[in-house]
């Protein structure tokens, strides 16, 4: 889904979650090689989140999926972007925002 790059911070939900109910979370851990929008690095396959369990709020890692932007890659990671749905065990992650640069927009398709 075309859409704004995202950083640090983001928003991200996995349904369905480690017990089955969907789990929130924000990404934590953004890896080199970076590409950077208004001074913050931009999320790629293989980025980290820190989820959170909504059944017992204990927080686990989850990696980013490797399917996001065709068309903007860095070092052959793809690029994260706002409404993204991007297989990641155990669930899709649905990827929420806040954008890191609203100027920023990838126009590429999944």
């Amino acid at each position: 889904m075309p859409g704004p790059a995202v950083s640090f911070g983001c928003i991200v939900m996995v349904t369905p979650g480690a017990t089955g109910v969907p789990d929130t979370g924000t990404i934590v851990g953004i890896f080199p090689p970076f590409i950077t929008a208004g001074g913050l690095p931009l999320a790629t396959s293989g980025s980290l989140c820190m989820m959170v369990n909504s059944l017992s709020g204990i927080p686990y890692p989850l990696v980013i999926g490797p399917i996001a932007s065709t068309g903007v890659t860095v070092g052959g990671r793809a690029l994260v972007r706002m409404g993204d749905c991007i297989p990641s065990p155990p669930g899709i992650l649905s990827v929420l925002g806040p954008p890191a640069a609203p100027f920023v927009v990838d126009q590429w398709p999944p």
